[in-house]
């Protein structure tokens, strides 16, 4: 479908709405970065779609109805990314108990040790290992990824991560945890391995 160019005057018409556009995104939001996201993606839409704007209502009015339907979206979205990490403490004390029980035996051992590592410090310092580890890390589930991205590797504080996900600190912990043993055991197969790529 046509869409417009930047060099088309009805981008510069459409661009001259965003800070109205943002203002009304944000107060359904409550989160600039959420409110970015979406006015983007609503003037995406206006611009692949411009064609078939009849006037019939005015351009703001046209944008606004395109943004109200991605705000939609987008909280639909949390709101279902929320709801698989939302466990309560029992919940979440089971699965982790569970979850040890297969990992170690009763002495607090291994059941499978982890391989040995060679020279891990040398790893670190070639451009490949980094690949192997964000797909390590894409492995991970969308939120787990996120909280251990932000914790390990923005250094954020705990709480503030557990307030923007909206999970609690056993959430947090039991996500942590998690993360940091699927990341060694595939760190293990994909570069530390006998089979492990090596070379920049």
């Amino acid at each position: 479908m046509p869409r417009a160019s930047a060099t088309d005057p009805r981008f510069a018409e459409i661009e001259s709405h965003r800070p109205y556009l943002v203002r009304y995104a944000l107060a359904q939001l409550r989160d600039g970065e959420l409110a970015e996201e979406a006015v983007q993606e609503a003037l995406v839409a206006a611009l692949e779609s411009i064609d078939g704007f009849d006037k019939r209502s005015t351009l703001r009015t046209w944008l606004t109805s395109i943004l109200r339907f991605k705000v939609i979206d987008l909280q639909r979205r949390l709101v279902a990314d929320r709801a698989r990490t939302q466990y309560d403490e029992a919940t979440v004390g089971a699965e982790h108990e569970a979850w040890l029980d297969e990992m170690f035996d009763d002495t607090g051992h291994w059941r499978s040790p982890p391989q040995a590592w060679n020279d891990p410090e040398a790893a670190l310092e070639q451009s490949r290992f980094w690949e192997v580890f964000e797909r390590c890390l894409g492995r991970l589930s969308s939120t787990g990824g996120r909280v251990f991205f932000k914790r390990e590797v923005l250094g954020e504080e705990t709480d503030v991560i557990c307030r923007d996900e909206g999970i609690t600190q056993s959430n947090c912990w039991v996500m942590l945890h998690r993360a940091r043993i699927a990341l060694r055991m595939c760190l293990e197969q994909s570069w530390f391995g006998t089979e492990a790529p090596r070379g920049r």
